[in-house]
């Protein structure tokens, strides 16, 4: 983490907090379904804004799998997250495509939604998109090589997972092995899963 390689992840209902010198980015803990509600989650963001210059980015509250109902719920949050100083994450979620996306609201796109709809296309699309913005686009559950360069492919800037809570000792060799280019990369993008920096996490992500 101290070379900047992998970051973590810390959320308002997990016992970790930011670590000083490390990268990381702030989760609403919504998918845990242990989300404190919008007062609670600024108050914990503020008295973590000493590390807000490492931070990648603040989700902004979502519902998995659900696009409109997210969007409703982020558009009040976002500003109020900018304000305190962090870079606001809009989490993407099945059928954002058919929406009007907010591009202006927001610094960071996050891929989130069900796994076959964060594989598909229409996210590789907004990916695509939120670069053309200017924004930067993270993508959630990533566990395999194949999914991060994948990730990497569509133009994902970072990822997370779960990978190294289970075995730590065993997977942080394989996982930074996954971060160095290879052959196949070089070659050109993967073109390997449709239907970078990584984060460690506490709790499995949308």
């Amino acid at each position: 983490m101290s070379a900047g390689l992998l970051g973590l992840i810390a959320t308002p209902a997990g016992a970790t907090p930011p670590w000083p010198g490390v990268q990381w980015c702030a989760d609403n803990a919504c998918y845990a379904n242990r989300y404190p509600g919008d007062d609670r989650y600024l108050g914990w963001l503020r008295r973590h804004s000493p590390h807000a210059d490492r931070c990648a980015f603040a989700a902004a509250p979502d519902v998995v799998a659900d696009a409109a109902t997210t969007l409703t719920r982020s558009m009040v949050m976002l500003a109020r997250i900018r304000a305190i100083g962090y870079p606001a994450a809009l989490v993407a979620q099945d059928g954002l495509e058919h929406m009007t996306v907010p591009w202006d609201e927001f610094d960071v796109l996050f891929l989130g939604g069900s796994t076959d709809w964060k594989l598909s296309y229409a996210a590789a699309q907004l990916a695509g998109q939120a670069v053309e913005h200017g924004l930067t686009v993270h993508m959630g559950r990533v566990n395999s090589r194949r999914r991060l360069r994948y990730a990497a492919s569509i133009g994902c800037h970072s990822a997370d997972g779960t990978y190294l809570v289970y075995g730590p000792d065993r997977n942080l060799p394989k996982l930074l092995s996954w971060l160095k280019p290879d052959e196949t990369a070089e070659r050109g993008p993967a073109q390997t899963e449709h239907n970078t920096p990584s984060t460690s996490e506490e709790h499995p992500r949308r």
